[in-house]
């Protein structure tokens, strides 16, 4: 069975920022069907927002076509709840939320960000970790 996992943004900029790494293999296996991507409109919505600040050597347009690439691989997930905050930083609270929706692992650089994911039963996961998890080399 693939695990079905929500990518924390600070995943995608570390992918786009450098061709190497955990998170750009990550990002490069999205096609592989090794595992289901979850997105949200709120987090599509920041993934363009974070990464057209020009923390990469992307243009809009590129990001723009990296974040349709990555919508046309994920599944959609509406949110009908919100119990927030709970995180240490309530700007993180959306994507416990839909981890928690899509019974999903969260993918992040920033783990002890979602200790409190365990609360509601969520894995928290390096992208190096996750990839280690699917037997993949990171």
């Amino acid at each position: 069975m693939k695990p079905d996992i929500v990518l924390d943004t600070n995943v995608l900029v570390s992918a786009l920022k450098s061709a190497r790494g955990a998170s750009f293999r990550l990002l490069s296996m999205v096609e592989q069907d090794l595992f289901t991507l979850h997105v949200s409109t709120t987090l599509v919505t920041e993934y363009e927002a974070v990464l057209k600040r020009g923390l990469t050597a992307l243009s809009p347009e590129d990001i723009d076509n990296v974040v349709d690439f990555i919508c046309s691989k994920a599944v959609l997930n509406k949110i009908f709840y919100l119990w927030r905050p709970v995180l240490k930083d309530p700007g993180d609270d959306f994507v416990l939320e839909l981890a928690v929706k899509a019974n999903a692992t969260i993918v992040t650089w920033n783990v002890a960000d979602f200790k409190r994911a365990m609360l509601f039963d969520v894995a928290v996961m390096t992208p190096r970790d996750f990839l280690t998890s699917l037997e993949v080399q990171p």
